[in-house]
């Protein structure tokens, strides 16, 4: 089971079934196990197969089903939050290998696709940075300003620009970044899985690795089967593999989308952007007839610490409507989750401490092109063992620059160990109605205690098998979130998200 298993479904998964695969049932060995299958771990073990590597996939629920099918699948090599930010915590070599390696990203996605001839609507597109509804035109100027320069500086190819076609912005100061790309992840991803088994690569799926033992080769063990690698590699959105390393240096944020039908050619196909903290982002994708589909996202807020969902997906209808008044009616909402960084940029590369054993991990808002990414720079480490951009990505980096949202960030685990001496949230299970869930104290203990859809009761610790932080009720998505390091629990207690593998108990 992984997070398919949520309440809501994306625009992706309502169109595009999920491959079938077999579970595993049997000991494998191979030159490289990658662990999720997601977009970072279908290019690992693609890229790896075409460099003639026995490679072994396996996820914990469906092929494609985790946060991949959650995306909204903006191809935009510009940096999440901002190429000026990125300079100024990375410095202007390490920026300009990231924006490098992102283009790169792109450019292969473009190329499989046309060497498979994938038909996933594919195309090339402007993207268009434009102020945030609340600031005025020498604010949104000078925002302009800053980030036209850092992509200058980083080799951006960027032109300044006047309006877009969205209400109340026709004349507003813009950025325009050319040759931008966006596509149907699903339909691309069950491509290249295809191609990945024709060419002997072997796929599992609902086979949870639920121990590691790293040495010279690496011991993967499943429920009925254990896989033996000379490498392995943890893609599987937070790594599964470490319990502080990586995942003190990076936070996980709950982030909201919706879908909407648009009649074709009221807005011109690009990716548009705000400036806001955190950001809307909108895009299109191919309808039937006279409909196009618009998605939207926006409303961040970080996992676990709001449970407000419909609320937010009640302003982001209404921020959208705003800009586009003749919208069509609403044909899905979902959310995802995303593993903001503390300096901006993935970790992709060799596990800390380790020779043998990779992960992928951090995609900061930009999942897809994290993990055509990973695909090239992990191929490389395996293959050659180097590649040039791998300091950009390197898991083990704590830049002295970000040790501001380091403490900010791990301020979470602090005050979350502190709601063990805080009253629960409900009094009693027996006040949950369906869909409801809340903590509860027992003792000296807390309960987690839900009743799902069908009004059964679930109770269960309310400590994340992780590192014990106390889970929170997530009602949108039906699932318990763990606010320190992003590991999502069904109601019946059993994992859907990492960095967990046991359930709560």
């Amino acid at each position: 089971m992984n997070v398919s298993g949520e309440a809501t479904k994306s625009v992706w998964m309502l169109d595009t079934k999920f491959p079938t695969a077999p579970r595993l049932q049997q000991d494998e060995h191979c030159d490289v196990a990658v662990v999720g299958a997601g977009i970072a771990g279908v290019s690992i073990a693609y890229e790896l197969v075409l460099a003639g590597r026995n490679v072994v996939l396996v996820d914990r629920g469906p092929l494609l089903g985790g946060m991949t099918s959650r995306t909204t699948a903006h191809l935009a090599p510009v940096c999440d939050d901002g190429l000026g930010a990125l300079v100024e915590m990375r410095g202007e070599e390490l920026a300009r290998g990231f924006q490098e390696s992102q283009q790169a990203a792109v450019d292969r996605i473009e190329e499989l696709v046309g060497n498979l001839a994938i038909d996933c609507d594919f195309r090339r597109l402007d993207g268009f940075l434009f102020p945030a509804a609340w600031m005025d035109d020498e604010e949104a100027a000078k925002q302009c300003d800053k980030e036209y320069a850092a992509a200058i500086k980083v080799g951006a190819i960027v032109e300044r620009s006047k309006g877009v076609p969205l209400n109340g912005h026709e004349s507003a100061p813009v950025l325009r970044y050319p040759n931008q790309a966006t596509f149907h992840p699903l339909k691309y991803l069950r491509a290249i899985l295809a191609d990945f088994e024709k060419r002997g690569g072997r796929a599992f799926a609902n086979s949870a690795v639920t121990d590691i033992e790293e040495g010279d080769q690496v011991r993967l063990k499943c429920e009925r089967g254990a896989i033996m690698a000379s490498n392995a590699v943890f893609a599987t959105n937070s790594p599964i593999n470490t319990w502080v390393k990586i995942h003190s240096k990076m936070a996980p944020y709950r982030t909201y989308a919706m879908a909407f039908e648009i009649t074709k050619r009221l807005l011109s196909d690009a990716l548009y952007w705000d400036m806001d903290d955190p950001y809307y982002y909108v895009r299109l994708n191919p309808g039937s007839g006279k409909t196009n589909y618009l998605i939207v996202g926006g409303r961040d807020h970080k996992s676990g610490e709001a449970d407000d969902g419909d609320a937010r997906f009640a302003a982001l209808e209404a921020w959208i409507r705003a800009l586009v008044p003749d919208l069509g009616g609403e044909t899905a909402r979902w959310s995802g989750q995303v593993l903001d960084t503390i300096d901006y940029c993935g970790f992709i590369g060799r596990s800390p401490g380790s020779k043998n054993v990779f992960v992928a991990t951090g995609d900061s808002g930009q999942g897809i092109t994290h993990g055509a990414l990973a695909g090239l720079l992990i191929r490389d480490l395996v293959v050659k063992g180097s590649n040039s951009w791998e300091a950009v990505y390197a898991p083990d980096r704590t830049p002295p620059a970000a040790f501001a949202n380091y403490l900010s960030e791990n301020l979470t685990a602090v005050k979350n160990f502190a709601e063990y001496l805080l009253p629960g949230q409900v009094k009693s299970a027996e006040d949950l109605k369906s869909g409801e869930g809340g903590v509860i104290h027992d003792g000296l203990s807390k309960l987690a205690v839900c009743r799902d859809r069908d009004g059964k009761l679930h109770t269960h610790s309310a400590s994340c098998s992780h590192l014990g932080c106390i889970v929170h009720w997530n009602s949108t998505e039906q699932c318990w979130d763990c606010p320190c390091h992003g590991s999502q629990f069904a109601p019946d207690g059993a994992v859907l998200n990492g960095p967990a593998i046991r359930g709560l108990s």
